[in-house]
């Protein structure tokens, strides 16, 4: 199990929001049951199958290439643990513990 943050951004667009983006983003995560995701203010976390994150986030680059923006800067961060099962929320709960 991989988990994935992922952060795709249009340049040469109009304007400064990227919000549209973002959700054309979201809604090829949404289309594919292979992955967990989970949007956050900054990156997108995404947790399945190594190669089943690697197609999902291809297909998020594409996604805004075809909206029309002339260039797309993708930024990719790969946590792969083999030694356990890990989860997005497996390392949330490890910190959270710590925190008491």
């Amino acid at each position: 199990m991989a988990i994935f943050a992922i952060s795709v951004a249009p340049s040469g667009v109009e304007g400064t929001s990227v919000s549209q983006y973002v959700a054309a983003a979201q809604k090829v995560l949404a289309a594919d049951s292979r992955v967990k995701h989970q949007l956050g203010p900054m990156f997108t976390t995404i947790e399945g199958p190594l190669d089943a994150c690697f197609e999902v986030c291809q297909k998020m680059h594409e996604a805004l290439i075809e909206m029309g923006a002339p260039r797309v800067g993708t930024v990719i961060k790969i946590d792969d643990r083999r030694d356990k099962v890990s989860t997005m929320e497996s390392k949330l709960e490890s910190v959270r513990s710590k925190m008491k």
